[in-house]
């Protein structure tokens, strides 16, 4: 039998608190999202990475046109810099794809800070 356990509060303490990563699909004739994946990082360059590599699946997946925003994303520099001095800093970061039915969220937040 399978029991849950009680809900664990982060130390702040020495450690860093976790960043956390979601990516979902929400069609726009659909009143749920749909889950595209899940990610604890400990550090803001981990969740940089989990956000580099979700973006990489979705733009995969998209045609052409509507890929060009997420292929351009995952080659600007300047703009992975601007991500983890936002992580670094405490706050989050969101990237926002679309297609022609569906929008596309991916974001890394600190625990604790509202996404």
């Amino acid at each position: 039998m399978l029991m849950s356990a009680p809900p664990v509060t982060p130390s702040t303490g020495s450690r860093r608190l976790p960043y956390l990563c979601r990516a979902a699909a929400y069609p726009f004739n659909e009143v749920r999202s749909i889950p595209l994946g899940a990610h604890d990082a400990t550090s803001p360059r981990l969740a940089l990475r989990w956000l580099r590599e979700r973006t990489q699946h979705i733009t995969d997946q998209l045609d052409a046109a509507y890929a060009q925003p997420g292929r351009h994303w995952l080659t600007d520099e300047a703009e992975h810099e601007r991500a983890l001095a936002y992580l670094t800093s405490a706050t989050g970061y969101q990237l926002t794809l679309y297609d022609e039915s569906t929008r596309y969220v991916l974001l890394a937040y600190p625990a604790g800070a509202t996404p």
